[in-house]
């Protein structure tokens, strides 16, 4: 079929379609050649057009191993490190246990009420943790009344980690179980059958016909979380910021925020933002590689 047939019997689709790839060109790939100030002494006033080049003398702050960047790298690396490991199994357990039940009804009730917190804003989240968490918040209040110490949670730096881990769990995993149930109820029946007259119980049949039926969209997942790996939630951190110091909240994002659009360094940060995204494709491209030699089809065949 010719394309100009294609155009012809996809037309309305790609109507329909123009909209969105108009926002996506404006807010995504336009802003890119904002890049360009990274090899700039930019300065706002005098625009891009009459900024003096630097060339890689941005990038110094990288090379040179400034003590704040470096800051910054440990605690996003540790961050996304421990999101990987405890955030992103979250759904798929969720989703398993969910799947087990035999009742549509409570199912159906446990998966509604466990997304809710997805359409929060991270303002309304971190409102709810220090109403909770709070040096006068409920649980510590309750700990008062009944003759407790008080635990420190909010404000402290030591527990800012499992704080971000817990925030972003209680917020996001409903809506990842939604993508995993939809696998499942994809997964035939018949293999379960065929197992269970195998003579294989419940866990056989999760290793051997549930796992390797959620196994495309885990590598799929994996390779946009590593899209994504660097990039650990500016909003959630930035509102929390000053309750705990830079030293354990300051990440890539925050910094390029703190020293690009608050200290002014605009080069700086913009070169620091530009080989995070770099170094973010790169573990896309080579992630996916992987899973094709690995006979997964990846985010896309090529």
């Amino acid at each position: 079929m010719s394309l100009l047939t294609r155009l012809r019997r996809d037309y309305p689709v790609l109507l329909l379609a123009i909209p969105g790839l108009l926002i996506i060109f404006a807010f995504h790939y336009f802003p890119l050649w904002g890049n360009v100030i990274a090899f700039q002494d930019y300065q706002p006033y005098l625009g891009v057009g009459k900024s003096l080049w630097t060339y890689l003398g941005n990038f110094s702050t990288i090379v040179d191993g400034d003590p704040e960047f470096l800051n910054a790298v440990k605690n996003t690396l540790v961050l996304t490190a421990i999101q990987t490991v405890i955030v992103f199994p979250a759904p798929i357990v969720v989703a398993l246990t969910l799947h087990s039940l035999l009742s549509n009804r409570i199912r159906q009730f446990v998966q509604t009420v466990i997304y809710l917190p997805h359409f929060m804003s991270w303002v309304i989240v971190v409102a709810v943790f220090q109403q909770m968490l709070g040096g006068t918040g409920m649980i510590n209040n309750w700990l008062r009344s009944h003759g407790y110490d008080p635990i420190h949670v909010i404000g402290n730096a030591d527990a800012f980690r499992a704080l971000l881990t817990s925030q972003v769990m209680w917020k996001d995993t409903g809506w990842a179980t939604i993508l995993f149930l939809a696998v499942l109820s994809q997964i035939d029946r018949a293999l379960y059958e065929a197992s269970a007259v195998d003579g294989a119980g419940r866990w056989k049949q999760t290793w051997h016909v549930t796992l390797p039926g959620l196994k495309p969209i885990i590598i799929l997942l994996l390779i946009l979380k590593l899209g994504d790996s660097l990039t650990v939630g500016f909003e959630q951190i930035i509102l929390q910021q000053p309750a705990v110091g830079a030293d354990a909240s300051e990440v890539l994002d925050t910094y390029v925020f703190n020293n690009g659009i608050l200290g002014g360094d605009w080069g700086t940060s913009a070169a620091v933002g530009l080989v995070k995204s770099v170094v973010a494709l790169i573990l896309v491209l080579g992630a996916n590689k992987l899973a094709h030699r690995l006979g997964e089809e990846g985010v896309y065949r090529g």
